[in-house]
């Protein structure tokens, strides 16, 4: 081995160690405590709730009817969150809610990342007309009002958790095919890539078996910040009528039917808008932790 070959590999050790420290130091030191413990809640919750609640979702009582809170004036220990109009215990509600939200949010991240993660992988590996014809249509997509279309959809379907599925699907799915784009764009210069197109590979197959596996980590980083984006818009739709129906236990749907009993019965708004808010931040702090982690920008920042 020569004398200049030992000097890089010595030059190369350092840069090795400087990164394993790097990612420790993003795993151990920037741990987000806080996202994982809501984070954990969410999923206990959508797991076992079943279990945990004390009460079906529907079961209504209406001698019960807006009890306050356990530690208030009134409440009772059988409802720690209080009831709401028609007797149903909230704490129930809402942890059955937690399982409403999340299959709502997977149904959604499927159609949307399915539609734009292809249309990416076409536009940045074919590129020419087909990447002309894919950002065109992404740029008249996004041009289009989101809440028309929403109204549209409703009007044709009917207010349903797989309308809600239909409206994020088909709104969400430009943001995916741009990033992919850009990362497949890349990936393609690479000399793999060319060597697989040397040795006869179609092109599905380099789009698929080669390129895919390589935009794990960002489709894994964008999931997990859609998650919360997507309970946010869901709840959203639900709040306005354009979701699920009563008597489901979403959150955005539970406020909706609270709002005008807010004078008397706060605990109908607030409680399910504190569920949202923690689930929202939960994804939204481990979703920033997995971009340092996983981004190899992110970590030379």
């Amino acid at each position: 081995m020569s004398g200049s070959e030992k000097l890089s590999i010595s030059q190369t050790l350092p840069d090795i160690e400087q990164e394993q420290k790097n990612v420790q130091a993003l795993t151990r030191g920037r741990l987000p405590i806080l996202g994982l413990l809501f984070v954990g809640i969410f999923l206990f919750l959508v797991a076992f709730g079943y279990w945990v609640a004390p009460y079906e979702f529907d079961e209504w009582d209406l001698i019960d009817a807006t009890l306050p809170p356990a530690w208030m004036e009134g409440g009772s220990s059988k409802h720690l969150l209080g009831t709401d109009i028609l007797g149903r215990d909230v704490l129930s509600r809402i942890i059955h809610g937690s399982r409403f939200s999340l299959a709502i949010a997977v149904g959604c991240i499927a159609v949307y990342s399915t539609i734009g993660v292809t249309l990416g992988l076409l536009a940045g590996f074919l590129g020419g007309r087909t990447d002309m014809i894919v950002m065109r249509l992404c740029d008249l997509w996004m041009g289009m009002p989101a809440i028309i279309l929403a109204i549209l959809i409703v009007s044709i379907l009917g207010p349903s958790a797989t309308t809600i599925i239909v409206i994020v699907g088909v709104t969400g799915w430009p943001a995916y095919t741009r990033i992919v784009r850009g990362e497949c764009m890349s990936i393609s210069q690479n000399d793999y890539i060319k060597l697989a197109r040397v040795a006869g590979c179609r092109n599905l197959r380099i789009m698929f078996s080669h390129i895919l596996p390589n935009l794990a980590n960002t489709i894994i980083i964008m999931v997990t910040l859609n998650i919360g984006q997507i309970i946010i818009l869901t709840a959203t739709l639900s709040f306005l009528g354009l979701g699920t129906q009563p008597p489901s236990p979403d959150w955005g749907l539970m406020m909706n039917e609270g709002r005008q009993y807010i004078n008397y019965a706060w605990w109908l708004v607030v409680f399910p808008g504190v569920a949202i808010m923690m689930a929202v931040l939960g994804f939204n702090l481990v979703g920033d932790w997995l971009r340092e982690v996983l981004d190899p920008k992110q970590r030379q920042r």
